[in-house]
């Protein structure tokens, strides 16, 4: 399967410098590049944006990747909130796509919510392409929303080009998302089997969340206990087992879920989930008092609970690691009272930083990492991405594994630069990130383009939702 892309305009964002000339090379060569699984020499050959050869290494190449660095697939992340149009001052495609490209993140798959309006028609989607018109840095595809009020008419979002459509079990912090309940989840996924798309769920169930209120971390925990997390991913397997529909659970914040999702997968329920980097390294006991920058729903939890998250990860039970990347104004964030501080950790920069800084401290080696960044979130999506193979995008980031760095506000590309890693000692940083083989963001220098494409399923139907939508303004879609 190959995905279509719309480039996108280059035109200059008012966030930071862009160069109109970036640099594209036709071969980068490595003494350590990710090639099917392992580290090797290599020199990846491209033409026309995509990877045409992958040869020995050839220290003529146009780029020679520095020994101490390792060449890797551009990451894919496929859980982030950019909420624009309408809550641009929460983020916007502009410096969400930078810090996208700052952390090795070539493709991005963006939420239907906190934008205004939420993606739930084809004419919100629609407003949403508008709005990424000419500011992305990296490539983009998106998401749909599954409400009580779009149910029945789900195959029109898909026909119009997301890659499948979202749903939260509670009420999702905002009026114009409204949760599904049970038979709700049922319908919609008897809808989507049709037409094989994906149902994601936020999963946790209203009735055993409690009310939050205070400064105290722990209270807050207490509000979300993981009994929310798994009797709703229980509803959702039960439910994707009647229909025979395609599911897959965000955001996965406790270790019980674990054995019911190993259950479902061996009963041959078509289930995938993701994890995210701060429940991988971030632990409740060390998370100080009032401060709203580490406050997200389901909570992050305790060492223990992080163990068998990790064991999830080796063992294959968890197939993506990605930032769900949700942030909002510094006002909003800071809130000391954790109960009406917004929720949502800001990560789409520092994802792969931060669990590479936990995984050297485990012992895991990066290789067995790296698929959860890359071919598992594609994967989900049916992209093809995240591989360093024949004929796929020329998407790669240079990385290096050593630099030993303490993250300051200031490297952030973020609009609101609150992140509970600021101030921390990590491990790792991304060096350059190409898109189709050009550079577009270098360390030190900042974005270098806005190349980005928009992306969508290999299928002719979200073509002719192109042309239902009448936007006429955007380019034509080209095979990418």
């Amino acid at each position: 399967m190959r995905d279509r892309g719309v480039r996108m305009s280059h035109v200059a964002s008012t966030v930071g410098a862009v160069t109109a000339d970036a640099p594209t090379s036709t071969s980068i060569a490595a003494r350590r590049a990710f090639v099917n699984g392992s580290f090797r020499p290599a020199t990846v050959r491209i033409a026309d944006g995509r990877i045409s050869g992958i040869g020995r290494f050839d220290d003529q190449a146009d780029v020679v990747v520095d020994d101490a660095h390792v060449l890797l697939p551009g990451l894919v992340d496929t859980h982030v909130h950019f909420n624009e149009p309408g809550r641009t001052e929460w983020e916007g495609f502009a410096t969400g796509t930078a810090a996208a490209a700052a952390g090795g993140v070539t493709t991005v798959v963006e939420m239907p919510l906190n934008s205004i309006p939420v993606t739930t028609t084809p004419e919100a989607l629609g407003a949403k392409r508008q709005a990424a018109s000419g500011q992305l840095a990296v490539d983009l595809a998106y998401w749909g929303g599954a409400v009580p009020e779009n149910l029945g008419s789900l195959g029109a979002l898909l026909d119009a080009g997301v890659v499948g459509v979202k749903c939260f079990l509670a009420p999702s912090g905002i009026d114009e998302f409204g949760h599904l309940d049970g038979a709700q989840v049922e319908q919609a996924l008897t809808e989507l089997v049709s037409h094989d798309g994906l149902l994601i769920a936020h999963a946790e169930l209203e009735a055993h969340l409690g009310e939050a209120s205070g400064s105290v971390f722990a209270d807050f925990v207490a509000s979300r206990p993981p009994e929310a997390e798994v009797e709703a991913v229980k509803l959702v397997v039960e439910a994707a087992r009647r229909t025979g529909a395609r599911v897959h659970i965000v955001h996965v914040s406790a270790a019980e879920t674990l054995d019911v999702v190993r259950q479902a997968k061996a009963d041959g329920v078509r289930i995938t989930i993701e994890t995210c980097p701060h429940y991988l390294a971030l632990d409740d006991a060390t998370v100080p008092d009032g401060q709203g920058r580490f406050k997200c729903c389901p909570p992050i939890r305790d060492g223990k609970n992080q163990d068998v998250l990790w064991r999830g990860v080796l063992d294959g039970t968890i197939d993506a690691i990605v930032s769900d990347h949700s942030p909002a104004t510094a006002e909003l964030k800071n809130d000391p009272d954790l109960g009406t501080a917004w929720g949502g950790i800001s990560g789409a920069q520092t994802g792969l930083a931060v669990v590479w800084s936990e995984a050297r401290r485990r012992g895991v080696d990066l290789e067995q990492i790296l698929p959860l960044f890359t071919t598992g979130p594609a994967g989900i999506v049916r992209l093809e991405r995240g591989a360093i193979e024949r004929d796929a995008p020329a998407h790669l980031a240079v990385f290096d594994p050593e630099a030993a760095h303490t993250l300051a506000e200031s490297d952030l590309e973020y609009r609101s630069k609150v992140s509970p890693w600021v101030g921390a000692e990590l491990t790792g940083a991304v060096v350059r990130t190409y898109l189709n083989g050009e550079c577009v963001y270098a360390r030190g220098e900042g974005v270098l383009s806005r190349s980005g494409r928009e992306v969508f399923p290999d299928d002719e139907g979200a073509l002719e939702g192109y042309v239902q939508l009448g936007l006429g303004t955007l380019p034509a879609p080209e095979v990418g």
